[in-house]
């Protein structure tokens, strides 16, 4: 994943094949309850449509969360994101009350999974299955991802600076590949295109050298026979869809290939032939989260290569455009020396927007983040927040309130990531127990976890909540037409604020305060089921406010479906919340503001900030 600095950032991922295709063995899981706290439009299968992923009730739906987890790449839990069950559960529900999340990026080792050529391991496909369903039923969406890094861990010698992950010993071993060595290298994604080894045998998958892909393709079916078969057919709806192939890289490009036409020629067929195994596995009502070559949308020039499966025509709703972004001038320390500031990465986020909705499917961004410690630790706040910002409009806060309508879609995206061990490890780097790794995410020297346990067991955030725990529309009855979150987050005792109301909006503005505010912007659908938008932690039901042409409340009360503005848990019993908007109407241009900021606004303040919204909303959309 992201420790992808200077040279090069993040990681190909290369989950190659195994072959043998083994019947499996086991009977499906009793149908699942439904989930606690659930109502009657929750808990239906996403599909992609019209850009965006939409549920059974036709709203649109913005996944928000993390990377489930970098656990995943190391041996000490045999290839699992968890040690158990139980931990898999409390960090499910601390995902959704700490980090405000509604979904997860779910890591799989093939090299747990197919120790052997041919024989697949289902006790692995059990436990792995197992720990999923613990997040399904936290009511957290899910999609699995093959992972890998570096191609594989038996590419490095027991006493050698890095390390990587995904492929099995025997595709390793299927070959003569060099001893590897990076040569002058900072920073571990370096591998990636200066590592011999590294790059023969990312060479030899995409060229499916000893039937690498085949037994990859091979073992990616029956991986996703078995977990449709061992969840319920409830359980089965909470899983989105699923990722193929992690950064992918060509390795070495041949005599006269582009980077470009090595996505024509080799990835984009790749993706067609897993797409062709998810449908024998009976996931042909689930995307396939495509990710393009990994230096297609790089932020340092000479990085940047050309892609972006721009020859794979419209990818409509069996694919989603799924791609991961890493400021790497400020991870390198050197190339970026401030801090990231308002609207830092509004144009690389735009990106990815504009190329998602070229090829005709919803984007996600499946992975971006910082690191928490050393050097360049202190940009994390910045960084972070600036990104999530790109998340949600494609407009810098200076610009917002002027021109929400080239707002753009709400991007959805998974954090990397959110390790309960993070500062708790114990692996052995490359199998040599002379270097046991503790600390940070004991991988490379990465240290990105949002989360980690304190000394009684307890689930923590590493960084601001205000940062992480964020309002943002998870499902929209109609079309999102803008978006913005101030979510006040700090750089160490400094409050960011890149998105105050302006001075032309007073009640607004005193009606917000210093507090946090999330502003929505929709045109209705006709749908039945209401619009929601998750709370924080900060936004408790009691102080919360809202200010929408649908009416006003102070403490918005229990749902019901007669009332237009109201709260309810988030289905899973977890404690979380949301807000639920309900229209009764169609093509009709809808707002609402939800703050934390006032404490018993007058119904006068309240009568003149919705006047100020809607005369605001009328001549700027």
């Amino acid at each position: 994943m992201p420790n992808i600095r200077a040279r090069l950032l993040v990681v190909l991922v290369v989950l190659c094949g195994l072959c043998g295709f083994l019947t499996v063995a086991g009977s499906p899981s009793a149908t699942a309850a439904t989930l606690p706290d659930s109502l009657p439009f929750d808990g239906t299968a996403l599909t992609v449509s019209n850009g965006h992923f939409v549920d059974g009730n036709g709203r649109e739906v913005v996944l928000r969360g993390y990377n489930v987890s970098g656990e995943t790449k190391l041996a000490e839990n045999n290839g699992l994101p968890f040690a158990s069950v139980a931990d898999a559960k409390k960090s499910a529900t601390a995902l959704r009350t700490l980090g405000g999340g509604n979904s997860v990026r779910f890591l799989l080792s093939w090299a747990y999974a197919e120790p052997v050529r041919g024989q697949v391991d289902t006790a692995y496909l059990a436990a792995a299955t197992d720990q999923m369903r613990a997040f399904l039923d936290a009511g957290i969406r899910v999609y699995p991802d093959f992972h890998q890094d570096l191609y594989s861990r038996w590419l490095f010698d027991d006493d050698s600076w890095y390390t990587g992950d995904g492929a099995p010993k025997w595709a390793v071993d299927a070959a003569s590949y060099p001893d590897e060595s990076c040569g002058i290298c900072l920073f571990w994604g370096q591998n990636i295109t200066q590592n011999g080894a590294v790059k023969a045998a990312q060479y030899d998958f995409w060229h499916n050298a000893y039937g690498l892909q085949d037994a990859f393709l091979a073992t990616a079916q029956q991986t996703m026979t078995y977990v449709r078969q061992h969840l319920s057919v409830e359980e089965f709806a909470g899983v989105v869809g699923f990722d193929p192939y992690n950064e992918p890289y060509a390795g070495t490009y041949t005599s006269g290939q582009t980077s470009r036409t090595w996505e024509r020629d080799l990835l984009w067929p790749f993706y067609v032939r897993f797409r062709a195994r998810m449908d024998a596995a009976g996931w042909q009502d689930k995307p396939a989260m495509v990710e393009a070559n990994l230096f297609w949308n790089a932020n340092i020039d000479s990085q940047k290569q050309e892609g972006g499966l721009l020859d794979a025509g419209t990818l409509g709703s069996r694919y989603v455009f799924n791609t991961h972004f890493y400021d790497q001038k400020a991870i390198s320390g050197i190339l970026m020396w401030g801090k990231a500031a308002d609207g830092q990465y509004v144009t690389d986020f735009g990106t990815i927007r504009d190329r998602a909705a070229a090829a005709g499917t919803a984007a996600v961004v499946s992975e971006f983040g910082h690191p928490l410690a050393g050097t360049v630790a202190d940009k994390a706040p910045t960084v972070l927040k600036a990104m999530y910002q790109s998340l949600d409009s494609r407009l810098k806060g200076a610009s917002w309130w002027s021109s929400p309508a080239t707002s753009g879609p709400v991007l959805s995206g998974s954090q990397w990531q959110w390790d309960i061990y993070n500062g708790r490890h114990h692996e052995l780097m490359n199998g040599n127990a002379g270097k046991v790794l503790a600390s940070g995410d004991a991988w490379n020297d990465e240290d990105l976890s949002a989360v980690r346990l304190d000394d009684s067991g307890t689930a923590v955030l590493r960084q601001d909540a205000r940062l992480l725990d964020r309002v943002y529309p998870s499902a929209t009855s109609g079309s999102t037409v803008a978006f913005t979150y101030e979510d006040r987050s700090r750089d160490g005792s400094t409050t960011l604020t890149w998105n105050p109301v302006p001075g032309s909006l007073p009640n607004v503005a005193n009606l917000v305060g210093s507090g946090q505010y999330g502003l929505l912007l929709w045109r209705s659908g006709g749908g039945s089921a209401p619009t929601e938008l998750h709370l924080p932690a900060t936004f408790p039901t009691s102080s919360t406010t809202v200010v929408s042409d649908l009416g006003t409340a102070y403490a918005p009360p229990t749902y019901t479906t007669t009332t237009p503005i109201a709260a309810a848990p988030e289905p899973g019993g977890t404690g979380s919340r949301r807000l639920l908007l309900t229209d009764q109407d169609s093509g009709v241009l809808h707002y609402a503001l939800v703050t934390n900021g006032a404490t018993s606004p007058s119904s006068a303040l309240l009568s003149a900030a919705r006047s100020e919204l809607a005369a605001w909303a009328a001549s700027h959309t």
